[in-house]
């Protein structure tokens, strides 16, 4: 990867992270009137995987899906404007946190219904298999999406058909509160998704050029004609399931592995990794952050001052009147 895409991969990660952070920091003065889930510590999936999507390829996202839609290329402005449920938000107000669109860059949708990404993404994979467009989805999910029958129907007939889309599985350990291994026997989703006969890697998926790697081959893969991939990410969400609260102690997810996955920042790590190489120093990290500052500044501005649907605007965008 040259020099500029890792700077790019570095900038999309961090741009991820400082927007989450100001909503998190926004949330309290109750402006903010949609649910939240917030992906901190999560970045480098969606950064790794988006860096080798085209922008008319398309993604699918969850509940959770802030990276996914900055990562790919959707408006921030926009976005924000939809965090405060105004006319001007990428969905004009009715969506909200869990319903992010942005058709122009492939965003056809997030669903929050657990596992409700599996039969959008199979189903444009489907599509675009049909008419020969060349598009390739990709399908964002949590570990506890799995849980679903609606993940078995459409991974078999995704292998079958020999769709081109990636199922990315953002295995952060958690559904909520309830750990995986209380849910499952052993931690073996990517060979759920090898009983299928698709191609399926296990990997760290805070490390964004292990995850570059990864999606570079399912995205060729799917192109290629040669059917579906399952990337199943391990990584680790540092807020609680919902909002801005810390769910760590009092009987939810323990300190010490809390903080254990706090030092396994992947910001953090390839930041680093930048600056051993070259690639990154203080000067330009200090110029990114300060571009990226303003960026987000004025995506919050343009959202508190931008207008809130009228009541006559209410019956708009529906089949039947």
């Amino acid at each position: 990867m040259e020099n500029e895409n890792l700077i790019e991969l570095y900038k999309t990660m961090l741009k991820i992270r400082m927007v989450e952070r100001k909503i998190e920091g926004e949330y309290k003065y109750d402006e903010i009137k949609t649910p939240i889930h917030l992906s901190i510590g999560q970045e480098a999936i969606a950064a790794g995987v988006c860096a080798y999507l085209k922008k008319d390829d398309y993604l699918f996202g969850t509940h959770r899906s802030h990276s996914q839609y900055l990562a790919k290329g959707g408006d921030l402005n926009k976005m924000i404007a939809e965090m405060y449920l105004r006319s001007t938000g990428c969905s004009q107000g009715r969506g909200g946190s869990m319903h992010l669109v942005d058709p122009d860059v492939g965003i056809l949708g997030s669903s929050a219904i657990v596992g409700g990404s599996f039969p959008l993404g199979t189903g444009a994979a489907l599509a675009s298999k049909l008419r020969k467009d060349n598009r390739v989805t990709a399908v964002f999910f949590g570990d506890g999406a799995v849980d679903e029958g609606v993940f078995h129907e459409c991974l078999n007939f995704a292998a079958l058909k020999k769709l081109p889309v990636i199922y990315v599985c953002e295995n952060n350990h958690y559904a909520i509160n309830s750990h995986e291994l209380q849910r499952h026997s052993e931690k073996n989703i990517f060979r759920l998704a090898q009983s299928y006969g698709m191609a399926s890697e296990q990997l760290d998926g805070n490390d964004v050029l292990q995850v570059c790697r990864h999606a570079e081959a399912a995205v060729n893969r799917a192109r290629n004609g040669e059917g579906p991939t399952f990337l199943e990410c391990i990584t680790y969400r540092w807020k609680g399931h919902i909002g801005t609260v810390d769910d760590v102690g009092n009987g939810y997810r323990p300190q010490d592995e809390h903080e254990y996955w706090l030092s396994k920042c992947p910001i953090k790590w390839f930041a680093g990794y930048l600056r051993e190489t070259g690639v990154l120093n203080d000067e330009l990290d200090r110029s990114i952050h300060e571009e990226l500052e303003q960026l987000i500044e004025d995506a919050f501005s343009f959202a508190k001052n931008s207008p809130k649907p009228r009541p006559e605007e209410l019956m708009n965008h529906i089949y039947a009147s």
